[in-house]
């Protein structure tokens, strides 16, 4: 097997920590000696052990003189676990190769030299860019201290979320559903508006065999979400917040006494400060979100310039309606020039439908 084989190894394992490991990153680690695999390991859970850590444990002979591929930069500094560089070199590893460069401070390249001062030969960037994509929620919330929001939305062929009558299930068949379920597991946070809770009185947990449940946020600027709500009623088993600018505390009691947590901000065009709530969310460790908001949320999200990927799943259908729901409402762009511009990354088939998975690159008022 070639270098770039074994790096493909390396970020196969790493998937599997998808879910479990934030606020840290997708890390997997191959150990090669005489050409062949002797160990292989990834991060699991946060506060667990490292990739690196691991695949060294699972080694079936002694690692002395074998290559290490990683694709993130092997850590060198003491947090949930002890640095894994000491374990580099402790177990005599001949050769490291990195795909990844880590940007935390802590981090950023000391890794690399560390491994160097001790004799250890280091090839960085091989498959840089197929590691990298393992890590955009890691890379930008290391960086901006904010959660990575992703922007997901089912529509019709002619642009619908729901009929005119505002039902809404469903738009998409069961596959594409079932792999929004994979998303939820996927990203720490999903946020709603009190719009979607008062329409549809979801659960926004996660329903795939195994999965974690996010957190779930709520914009709700004037404290409307009913007490009788199952969002409200299931607060004391799954994590909840209701992000509001009411400042009357009196009418905080009964929701706190369910179980939710209250965050008061202050208004920005009538709505909930959305870059001072991602701030407050980044201080809580919370580094990504699966934003599945209704249209007034998502121009909203857009104009504050919060969002960095969308979701879009797209069904053979046609609903209709002047009045019928579209994906991204509000005031929008006065001209074609002002448009949020999209790059898109990859289409999926899921039984009949797409997903559109597209990066933000401007976004209207944020320039």
């Amino acid at each position: 097997m070639t270098d770039q084989e074994y790096m493909r190894r390396a970020i196969e394992l790493a998937k599997r920590g998808e879910g479990w490991t934030s606020p840290n990153p997708l890390v997997g680690a191959v150990i090669v000696k005489n050409d062949r695999i002797i160990g292989e390991g990834y991060h699991a859970r946060y506060g667990e052990y490292h990739a690196e850590r691991n695949a060294l444990r699972a080694c079936l002979e002694p690692a002395e003189g074998a290559d290490l591929y990683v694709t993130l930069e092997p850590c060198c500094h003491y947090g949930k676990q002890p640095p894994c560089v000491e374990a580099i070199v402790q177990a005599g590893i001949k050769r490291v190769f990195v795909g990844s460069d880590d940007p935390n401070p802590l981090v950023a390249g000391k890794g690399i030299q560390y491994l160097r001062e001790r004799g250890i030969a280091v090839e960085t960037h091989v498959l840089k860019e197929e590691c990298d994509q393992l890590n955009p929620v890691f890379f930008h919330f290391i960086r901006r201290k904010a959660p990575y929001v992703v922007m997901k939305y089912a529509m019709t062929l002619d642009g619908k979320i729901a009929a005119y009558t505002g039902a809404s299930k469903w738009v998409t068949g069961e596959e594409a559903r079932a792999y929004v379920q994979q998303e939820r597991h996927r990203y720490r946070g999903i946020m709603v508006g009190v719009g979607t809770v008062l329409a549809d009185d979801p659960m926004l947990n996660c329903r795939m065999p195994g999965g974690r449940n996010p957190v779930r946020i709520i914009c709700d600027t004037h404290l409307r979400t009913p007490l009788t709500s199952r969002i409200v009623r299931t607060a004391k088993e799954i994590s909840t917040i209701l992000a509001v600018c009411e400042t009357d505390r009196a009418r905080y009691q009964p929701y706190e006494e369910a179980g939710c947590r209250i965050l008061t901000l202050p208004q920005t065009d009538g709505h909930v400060d959305l870059k001072l709530l991602m701030k407050k969310l980044g201080e809580e460790q919370i580094d990504s979100i699966l934003l599945e908001g209704g249209g007034t949320l998502n121009w909203a999200a857009f104009k504050s310039g919060i969002v960095r990927e969308v979701h879009t799943y797209v069904a053979p259908k046609l609903f209709g309606g002047a009045e019928a729901k579209t994906p991204v409402e509000g005031q929008g762009v006065a001209d074609p020039a002002e448009a949020v511009h999209l790059k898109i990354k990859e289409i999926r088939h899921l039984g009949e439908d797409l997903l559109i998975e597209s990066e933000v690159q401007d976004v209207y008022g944020n320039c």
